[in-house]
């Protein structure tokens, strides 16, 4: 059975053992696997990580026997929304996508990420690392299971005109996301507008939204500086994302190929955690025109003014999770997850469900 768990060092030094201490991959026929990952090509989650580890790095560990098909959401046309269902009919063998999108076919899903949940990375991978056992109960009756999982950069407020706090985005239109951010900024009694994400620069540009949600380095990669001037440094939430796998398919494969794409999956997370880490702050560093500090993500031509969060902004985060997200995604979800919640999350992030 999979484990999904902060390994840091430790796994980085097993992997720089020498050949031999590994399983050996046996000679035998060529293994095919299909994976769908990422939602664009151009993301360094996929250049950097899912093409020299999944693609590449299966290839060599396996003397050529494994030979995976790497393809993103944009070059298959989907949305996001079919990868549980098509990794579980066997159109792809490994499959990535956000657990917000996912969690339409698996509602516990969601809570592994709601708006407020986690201030910061290393929570958000604590949280994430001890949901995967009790989400795995819930992915297997789909025959799936998450393999591994990884943050996008930090979900952050852009708008087009100025603020300095949270208060001062009551009443403008917000593009949000998934329905933790829309009861999120609801709270905040702001206005939620669902746009989707190609859509979104020209919303701002015209004034149709005041302000958007994304990643700060996904806003940098679209542009958003030339039709936004602020961005608040405050994490939302971090767009935690899964990489799960057909059960059926990779049971029938010899226990030293399984080991291999355990082990492989371990370091793709610890990479992947590791760049969400510095993707978050690069992206707002690239934003604001901070070229010294701007090495992943292209450099805003129209630099931006990054608002920091105060106190009081952290304080309202907290209130607003505790009282408006978590009851309500509770309810959507059923009571089982309230419970689970109170035994998982609860210990690592200090706020009870039900006081």
């Amino acid at each position: 059975m999979f484990r999904s768990m902060l390994l840091g060092g430790a796994i980085l030094g097993a992997l720089a053992l020498p050949a031999g201490a590994q399983a050996p991959i046996p000679p035998g026929p060529r293994i095919a696997i299909t994976a769908i990952t990422q939602p664009l090509p151009t993301q360094p989650q996929y250049t950097r990580v899912d093409q020299p580890l999944i693609r590449d790095g299966l290839r060599t560990a396996s003397n050529g026997r494994i030979e995976v098909t790497l393809a993103t959401h944009a070059e298959r046309n989907l949305a996001g929304t079919e990868i549980v269902r098509l990794v579980r009919s066997g159109q792809a063998e490994i499959g990535a996508g956000t657990l917000t999108t996912l969690s339409g076919d698996v509602p516990i899903l969601d809570g592994i990420d709601l708006s407020g949940l986690a201030p910061d990375i290393t929570l958000a991978r604590r949280i994430a690392d001890a949901m995967v056992p009790v989400a795995n109960r819930d992915m297997e009756r789909f025959g799936t299971r998450i393999i591994a999982t990884y943050p996008f950069p930090a979900q952050v407020v852009f708008c087009r005109q100025p603020f300095t706090s949270l208060a001062d985005l009551r009443g403008r239109r917000i593009r949000t996301f998934g329905n933790s951010l829309v009861d999120f900024f609801n709270a905040l009694g702001a206005q939620p507008t669902s746009i989707g994400f190609p859509e979104v620069y020209s919303a701002l540009e015209r004034g149709v939204v005041d302000c958007a949600i994304t990643g700060s380095g996904s806003g940098a990669a679209a542009r958003w500086p030339e039709v936004s001037t602020h961005i608040s440094d405050m994490p939302v939430s971090w767009a935690v994302a899964a990489y799960i796998v057909n059960v059926s398919w990779l049971n029938r494969q010899e226990p030293a190929v399984r080991e291999l794409i355990e082990r492989t999956f371990r370091e793709v997370s610890d990479r992947q955690w590791a760049l969400g880490a510095e993707a978050t702050r690069d992206g707002i560093d690239c934003n604001i025109g901070n070229r010294e500090a701007c090495r992943i993500h292209q450099l805003a031509a129209r630099p931006m003014t990054e608002v920091k969060a105060t106190e009081a902004d952290r304080a309202e985060t907290r209130r607003i999770f505790e009282q408006v997200v978590l009851p309500g995604w509770v309810r959507r979800c059923g009571a089982r997850c309230g419970e689970v919640y109170n035994q998982v999350i609860a210990p690592l992030n200090g706020i009870r469900f039900g006081g």
